[in-house]
């Protein structure tokens, strides 16, 4: 998969894109990164990629025309980029979005800084999203957040295919509570049924505990998830402990 950023601060993803799994999934050749500086595109000796807005107010813009010459250059050089701009006026990111996104063979993510971009821009690309309800000083850290998300449930790139499977937000649920060794700290215990060797009561107690754990951190979530006949049995027996 392709991942093209295009950004006015490359050096800001020098360090996260050559780390950890993003590395090693770069090195086995599953995802490849394009950094593209904004400022390249701009016309005038100063670079400028940004100006005051019409109408007057704080702060500045960013400017169309190297936005659009970049992408322009985007499309010449890579086939099929889908361009995604990251802004506040975007939809929710989660991960049914980075689900969808995992299966574009050119995700181009577009960065937005200062107070925002000139309107024209949301014409040129294909989707907007927002990593949340939250000041940021630009689209750069949302980019990586998208990035480290979607690369995740590209095949092969955490090795044990099942994992992304198994994670928090997959099913509409939080993931259950996880225990390595040792078996016993400072008198808190791993629970007795991972110890048993019964996979079948093993999953039954992950699921009734991811659960539990949502139903106590994140009951907006339970809003919209669609319980089986066991889970209602389960959801049941946790409100029956809770109370």
């Amino acid at each position: 998969m392709i991942f093209t950023i295009l950004t006015l601060f490359p050096a800001i993803f020098e360090s996260p894109l050559n780390e950890s799994l993003i590395k090693k999934a770069r090195d086995k050749g599953l995802l490849e990164f394009n950094i593209v500086n904004i400022r390249d595109f701009t016309t005038d000796i100063h670079h400028t990629a940004d100006d005051a807005p019409f109408g007057g107010g704080a702060g500045m813009v960013m400017k169309v025309e190297p936005v659009h010459y970049a992408m322009e250059q985007v499309r010449k050089e890579h086939a099929q980029p889908h361009f995604v701009l990251l802004t506040p006026h975007g939809r929710r990111f989660d991960q049914h979005v980075a689900a969808r996104l995992s299966h574009m063979p050119h995700l181009a993510l577009l960065c937005g800084r200062y107070e925002g971009v000139d309107e024209r821009i949301h014409s040129l690309v294909d989707d907007e999203v927002s990593i949340g309800d939250y000041v940021l000083a630009g689209g750069e850290t949302a980019a990586l957040v998208v990035v480290d998300a979607v690369s995740r449930l590209v095949p092969g790139v955490l090795g044990n295919e099942a994992s992304p499977v198994d994670e928090s937000f997959c099913d509409g649920l939080l993931e259950y509570p996880q225990y390595t060794r040792p078996r016993e700290f400072m008198d808190m215990q791993v629970p007795d049924a991972l110890l048993s060797g019964n996979h079948e009561e093993i999953r039954k107690w992950r699921r009734k505990e991811s659960l539990k754990r949502t139903i106590l951190r994140r009951p907006d979530l339970m809003e919209r998830f669609q319980p089986t006949r066991e889970d209602e049995i389960m959801i049941r027996q946790v409100v029956g402990e809770m109370e």
